[in-house]
């Protein structure tokens, strides 16, 4: 359906929140030229997109706000205008191809900053409007959404140019003011202004977005009504930011109180509703339920007719890990040293290039600095397009840490989580004191499974479901299976949807757990090559629950007495019979890597890559 169509029908349409501060929380500076970002990072800016798809929007806008030539020239980036707007268009696009029912925004800031617009007069600006627009429009924006205009002269400048320039292509356009908390503009006017500056022209909406919260948001939208005729838009702030560090800033409205204020806007006239600044997926995904039942309430036959309409907070259910016809294979990498961080988002890659399907980053088990499992597999996801695991430990964490983090992350696109206990490593005077909990594995599992729902630890209701694939450990050296069962159970039964395995020497105890297990849920062995026998008689004597064979202590101890080198040989050899056998029982396969990546994954899987 066509914007206009949708407009003309009466029908509520949900534009997305925001892009600039949500790229800020992913750690980019907001002094940068962020549409840059198309060329850089085009995956984040993808990732940012798909949450908000996610959320159930039914438009959303191109990461080309400031994008106008006389903008990135103030960062060296004037020559760049033409790949920037088309990469934004074309990252929009791939999110939201044609005919998915999402439009995509080609945005438009004013073509100056503040600062620049002393020194830029009409003639200038227009010629960045005409190029950005242009290049939007040519690229395969379905409408032109004209962003925070503060001045009037600008304001109906960009309105002409619009217009013009996009109504050649028969592409719509929106034309959205900002204003003071005096409900004027920069340039000293009222909304009654602003409606006066747009009467006649052939925008199809017209409304306010920016500087302004939810509730100074709405007075300047039904002051705009009763100056106007057109259809109108309200994506206001999630509120002031607050500065948490240097030049970091975080803004604190929450879901329930944004969401309360669009149902004044759509109540006030609102067609378009959506968010700007600190606004995020999880807070549109509240704003289109609310949409959702304000369209209903209002127009029963018309929601019968469309079925459940445009917008919805459902989520399909998690994909599975286990696939028909090939077993999944995820290759597991520790966290490195917080400097590290490129060389393993290159190594993600090759292993992908091997045939590994995922990548799982463990749990830190050290007492040394090293990055987040969350930070990394999210990075990685980004940056490599491969699908990432993170494992999840809750010793020394809080609930609120742990919920927020796990939040954060989801907006991002990270989604597959396994629940570790975890325990705390062996440093200082006291090395035995022990950790301390809020919850353990299943109680973050239980978590999880409430995220999915909508609800937080407490039972509080959330703003929309996350769509978390929830996976917990099990250990099948444990020296009492039948607890170990008991427990797998349990997880299970606490929201698990595959379970991974702790490294498996041996088969035996595999095979017992599976037959408690009876298939509920996908289980994927876990193989690490052992590197020796003083490695293989060290794990066997002295980390509790691991069970290694007394044919494979022999076999290292033998290859040991010819050196090293013929040691590890024969540590991926004992993994390859060990794949080959558990692989006739297990879902897939969790590699879990030491050393030599691609060396590890080609012995022990021969014919992979």
């Amino acid at each position: 359906m066509s914007l206009e169509s949708a407009l003309a029908g009466d029908m509520i349409m949900v534009c997305d929140g925001a892009m600039g501060t949500m790229l800020h929380a992913a750690g980019n500076a907001l002094d940068q030229a962020l549409p840059a970002l198309n060329l850089t990072n085009p995956a984040l800016v993808r990732t940012i997109h798909d949450s908000y798809i996610s959320a159930g929007v039914d438009i959303i806008q191109t990461n080309t706000f400031g994008a106008s030539r006389l903008r990135l020239a103030e960062h060296g980036l004037d020559d760049r205008v033409v790949e920037i707007n088309q990469a934004g268009v074309r990252i929009a696009r791939q999110a939201a191809p044609a005919g998915s029912g999402v439009l995509v925004a080609g945005s438009v800031s004013p073509p100056v900053t503040v600062r620049q617009r002393p020194r830029a007069g009409s003639s200038e600006r227009v010629a960045a409007l005409v190029e950005q627009i242009e290049v939007l429009a040519s690229a395969g924006a379905d409408l032109i959404m004209l962003e925070t205009f503060g001045y009037l002269d600008e304001f109906t400048e960009a309105i002409r140019v619009a217009t013009e320039v996009a109504g050649a292509a028969h592409i719509p356009v929106i034309a959205q003011a900002t204003f003071g908390p005096d409900a004027l503009t920069l340039s000293g006017h009222k909304p009654a202004d602003v409606a006066a500056a747009a009467a006649g022209a052939p925008i199809v909406a017209l409304g306010t977005n920016c500087t302004l919260g939810p509730q100074r948001s709405l007075a300047v939208l039904r002051e705009l009504s009763e100056h106007t005729d057109l259809p109108l838009s309200f994506q206001p702030n999630a509120g002031l930011p607050r500065r948490v560090a240097a030049a970091r800033f975080e803004y604190d409205v929450d879901a329930e109180y944004f969401t309360r204020y669009v149902r004044h806007a759509l109540e006030a006239g609102a067609a378009i509703v959506g968010g700007c600044c600190g606004t995020t997926p999880k807070q549109l995904a509240a704003t289109g339920a609310v949409a959702g039942r304000y369209r209903r309430q209002r127009q029963p036959d018309a929601a019968a007719a469309h079925g459940a309409g445009l917008v919805t907070t459902e989520r399909p259910p998690p994909v599975t890990l286990a696939r028909s016809g090939r077993q999944v294979v995820i290759a597991e990498l520790t966290p490195p040293l917080t400097d590290d961080a490129d060389q393993v988002v290159d190594l993600a890659g090759q292993l992908g290039g091997a045939g590994v399907d995922l990548i799982s980053i463990a749990a830190s088990r050290t007492s040394r600095d090293r990055i987040s499992a969350l930070d990394l597999a999210s990075h990685l996801q980004q940056a490599t397009g491969i699908d990432a695991i993170a494992s999840v430990t809750t010793w020394d964490r809080t609930i609120m840490a742990l919920q927020a983090d796990l939040l954060g992350v989801h907006a991002l696109g990270l989604h597959r989580i396994v629940c570790e206990t975890g325990t705390p490593p062996l440093a200082g005077d006291y090395p035995h004191v022990d950790g301390i909990w809020d919850v353990d594995s299943i109680g973050l599992i239980e978590l999880l499974a409430g995220l999915n729902q909508g609800v937080d630890y407490y039972g509080l209701q959330l703003g929309a479901k996350t769509g978390f694939d929830i996976g917990a450990r099990i250990n099948p050296g444990s020296r009492d299976l039948a607890s170990e069962a008991d427990r797998a159970l349990a997880k299970i039964a606490a929201g698990a949807s595959f379970l991974i395995t702790r490294p498996v020497y041996e088969v035996a105890g595999l095979e017992r757990l599976l037959a408690v297990i009876e298939g509920r849920v996908p289980v994927l062995a876990a193989i690490r090559p052992l590197e020796s026998f003083d490695e293989a008689e060290y794990l066997a004597n002295e980390v509790p629950d691991v069970t290694i064979g007394a044919a494979t202590l022999s076999a290292l101890e033998r290859a040991g007495q010819s050196g090293r080198q013929s040691a590890r040989q024969a540590g991926l050899e004992l993994a390859a019979e060990l794949a080959a056998q558990v692989r006739e029982l297990a879902s897939g396969l969790v590699i879990t890597i030491a050393r030599d990546p691609l060396t590890t994954i080609k012995s022990v899987l021969p014919g992979r890559a």
